[in-house]
């Protein structure tokens, strides 16, 4: 009904991608016993490994284990140690009787303890087929994986991937496969897989060796071509976001940070205060969407307002001083812009975002975007290329 987005599918195929093993096909199938009995049959015809998300509750709905059971030929029995683990996590409450319907697993099959949740994660391999099933929610779907789904995984292969992720902003993903196509073109071990990300590209790059050094041996040569290549546009690897990138640039320049923001209204602030430790640095934020408040919060002059407009250079300029004045900081970045759908004209269209950037001791930077896509998609892309001009401009000041 596209009421909740496959975010495990992500997650697992980004998993199982560190440790080598393709995915091939992704699959939604409703409550239906004889549509998903058939969409099972279907996944082992094209695969010998099935993961399957969800269905291993205690309602009418909950079918996947019985359908597995049947698949294979199997039993469901009570799995006792599961069964000790629900009773003792509804200790004190009514514990409905359809509850124990959780412990109910196919005879012969590696149970996976949940630790966050009721029902197991279940493992049957039969005639070299391997079916895993785990809960559905993702916050006891995400730490069974990995804590017994890779582990079992790992065993069935010699060899071990390691990766890296490098992230980039200012450039698309056409220019990055384009910088990159020799390498791509002759990719063997390690491979390469640019993705691109709402205002930034990311290249994750996988080597498999006999152990993690070996891997890593084959990998680094690669990765140093592409820091060659590609080196200015990299703000960072692997969970590394970059509004860390950007704090810790600060850090090492002795610098205090203020945010003035209009068209993406807030977002800036947001990224710098989710990276911890971001206190020492950033001092405050100003989300100043009409001209009144960028005259009265952050000191932005009237007359400039008058002759050039809110969705000008000179304004975000101006902002951004204002902010570090009014901030008492040492560095400040502005944005303003027409994130549409409407307010667009020939001269400014939507799209349109000017970045401000005042370094105490170096003057006001400022720099022009054209954006496209929605409105939600125009804010976010104006927030990383906000973060992105303050990381270049930062670094490059002595």
């Amino acid at each position: 009904m596209g009421n909740i987005t496959n975010s495990n599918a992500a997650f697992l195929s980004r998993e199982l991608a560190g440790i080598g093993v393709a995915v091939f096909r992704h699959t939604s199938v409703g409550d239906n016993h004889e549509r998903l009995r058939r969409a099972m049959e279907s996944a082992f015809e094209n695969a010998d490994i099935v993961i399957t998300t969800g269905g291993l509750g205690p309602t009418q709905d909950d079918i996947t284990k019985t359908v597995a059971a049947e698949f294979f030929g199997l039993q469901l029995e009570i799995h006792e140690e599961s069964k000790l683990r629900i009773l003792k996590r509804f200790a004190g409450r009514n514990l409905p009787e359809s509850v124990e319907r959780n412990a109910l697993v196919p005879a012969g099959a590696m149970v996976f303890a949940n630790e966050n949740g009721s029902a197991p994660g279940i493992c049957l391999e039969n005639c070299g087929r391997i079916l895993i099933m785990l809960p559905g929610p993702p916050h006891e779907m995400q730490p069974m994986f990995l804590r017994h789904g890779l582990d079992f995984l790992r065993k069935k292969t010699d060899r071990v991937f390691v990766s890296r992720t490098l992230k980039m902003t200012g450039i698309g993903e056409t220019a990055v496969e384009a910088a990159l196509q020799d390498i791509i073109d002759a990719q063997t071990n390690p491979t390469i897989a640019p993705y691109a990300k709402v205002g930034e590209v990311h290249v994750r790059i996988t080597a498999s060796g006999a152990d993690t050094a070996a891997a890593n041996a084959l990998l680094l040569p690669t990765a140093d071509e592409i820091y060659s290549r590609l080196g200015e546009k990299i703000y960072g690897e692997d969970d590394v976001p970059l509004a860390e990138t950007v704090l810790q640039l600060l850090r090492c320049g002795g610098h205090s940070l203020a945010v003035a923001e209009s068209c993406t209204g807030g977002l800036i602030a947001a990224e710098i205060v989710s990276v911890a430790g971001s206190s020492d640095i950033f001092c405050e934020g100003f989300v100043t969407y009409s001209n009144e408040a960028k005259t009265a919060r952050i000191l932005v002059a009237a007359e400039i307002l008058a002759a050039h407009g809110a969705v000008s250079a000179e304004t975000a300029a101006a902002m951004a001083i204002g902010a570090a004045k009014t901030a008492g900081a040492s560095v400040a970045i502005s944005t303003t812009g027409i994130a549409g759908p409407g307010g667009g004209t020939a001269e400014k269209p939507v799209g349109l975002v000017y970045v401000g950037l005042f370094i105490a001791g170096h003057g006001t930077f400022t720099s022009r975007f054209n954006l496209i896509g929605g409105r939600n998609e125009i804010r976010r892309c104006a927030t990383i290329l906000a973060l992105d001009f303050l990381r270049r401009t930062v670094g490059g000041t002595p």
